[in-house]
């Protein structure tokens, strides 16, 4: 699903923003990452709001970078296309903060706790793009079979739900879920006909 830049001028702005921040933090300026970081004990105490969109534009290191822009490409541009631009840019900034609640109200007490990355909006953006496109096919690296992406969005979604209790990586499953679940609620509000029409599909 290749669509060109010009046709989606701002997942191409988010695009570059995010790979310049995210570069410019981890080679040159690493106090902006930690300045720029989500942080829930001090967002809730010194009202940190900001830090809910900042955080999505940095990264811990260039292969965390390189997976959320992927992903990113791949998906971002042809929602763009395929919703218009303002529905697209309001899209990813709700995504990017309302994946992160759940990590706040569970972290608000842990002042060690700090999170960042563009995950949660870019799950976001990927559900999207299911509804919008059910037949499409996608990949989990490094599986190399493709996956029917309605099948690909409920394995996600259970993996992302077990691994946020279970796990105890230095991951915020929690975002990645509750992204994705934003992305399909927003979705749903955008474009009400398209979710009955994903349904129709999956149901025949």
């Amino acid at each position: 699903m290749g669509v060109e830049f010009a046709n989606a001028p701002v997942a191409s702005a988010i695009m570059l923003l995010t790979i310049v921040i995210s570069l410019y933090g981890i080679y040159s300026n690493r106090s902006l990452v930690v300045r720029w970081m989500l942080r829930p004990y001090y967002l809730v105490r010194n009202r940190r709001w900001t830090t809910l969109l900042t955080s999505g534009f940095v990264h811990g290191d260039v292969m965390h970078l390189m997976f959320n822009m992927i992903s990113f490409y791949f998906f971002a541009f042809v929602v763009e296309a395929r919703i218009g631009s303002v529905e697209f840019l309001i899209m990813y900034l709700l995504c990017m903060v309302l994946a992160d609640v759940k990590t706040i109200i569970k972290q608000s007490d842990n002042p060690l706790y700090a999170s960042l990355g563009a995950s949660g909006a870019v799950s976001g953006i990927i559900f999207s793009s299911i509804i919008y496109y059910p037949q499409a096919t996608l990949m989990i690296f490094p599986i190399p079979v493709p996956i029917p992406s309605p099948i690909f969005a409920v394995l996600y979604l259970a993996y992302c739900f077990y691994a946020g209790r279970r796990a105890h990586d230095n991951i915020n499953h929690d975002a990645h879920l509750w992204g994705a679940i934003s992305g399909l609620v927003i979705t749903a509000i955008i474009s009400p006909w398209e979710f009955v029409e994903f349904f129709r599909y999956i149901f025949g």
